[in-house]
């Protein structure tokens, strides 16, 4: 199966064509932008069909972060996935970004807890064993998971790693790998369209007091 693996849940803009059947990356685009993943995307996926030498009527299947992550990124990646799907007539899977820093882990025979910092002392966190998730992703309080973290025998992966050590530390981007994001597409099961994982609601709020009435 000829996978199409799409990430833009972070600070990286991202496109991979996996051929499940070989196990094999054919083409791979990542850059680290930080914005802008809408006016960057398409021409990712063009590129990494070019270096796979496939064209978009090749691909079986799309995946996707879904976050948790940016608010804004999450949202073109997913509108990205499922337009193409459409339009192509194939599956579009939604992968977990917390699955995929679980699969960075040195030692994932052992118990993974795997967290994002989300700032404001929060924290986004799920655990896993031998890969598979333990319960949903949670919103943590930076003190809940610091409670966590401190269970022996975890193996802690994640921005939020940092905290253990210094709860006030600045703590530096996660980045979630395109060929793993490419390999659970693959295998995901497939449950209708895929949605954005918000845990928390986006930063920007409507302004109040400045509504223009109708004529």
């Amino acid at each position: 199966m000829i996978v199409l693996a799409i990430d833009t849940a972070g600070v990286d803009c991202a496109a991979a064509v996996f051929d499940s059947d070989a196990g094999t990356i054919l083409g791979r685009v990542s850059e680290t932008i930080g914005r802008g993943h809408a006016e960057r995307l398409m021409a990712m996926i063009d590129e990494a069909l070019a270096e796979a030498g496939l064209t978009l009527g090749d691909i079986e299947r799309i995946g996707v972060t879904v976050g948790p992550g940016s608010f804004t990124g999450i949202r073109v990646g997913v509108a990205a996935a499922r337009g193409l799907a459409l339009a192509l007539g194939v599956e579009c899977v939604g992968v977990s970004t917390l699955e995929v820093l679980a699969q960075t882990a040195s030692e994932p025979e052992k118990p993974v807890l795997a967290a994002i910092n989300a700032h404001r002392d929060q924290v986004y966190a799920q655990s896993f064993e031998h890969g598979a998730p333990q319960g949903d992703p949670l919103l943590l309080e930076l003190d809940d998971y610091l409670a966590r973290a401190a269970i022996p025998g975890k193996v802690l992966v994640g921005s939020a790693t940092a905290l253990v050590a210094d709860r006030e530390a600045e703590t530096a981007p996660d980045h979630y790998p395109i060929e793993i994001v490419a390999r659970i597409s693959a295998t995901a099961k497939a449950q209708g369209k895929p949605k954005p994982l918000y845990l928390r609601g986006p930063d920007a709020k409507p302004q109040t007091g400045f509504a223009v009435s109708r004529a």
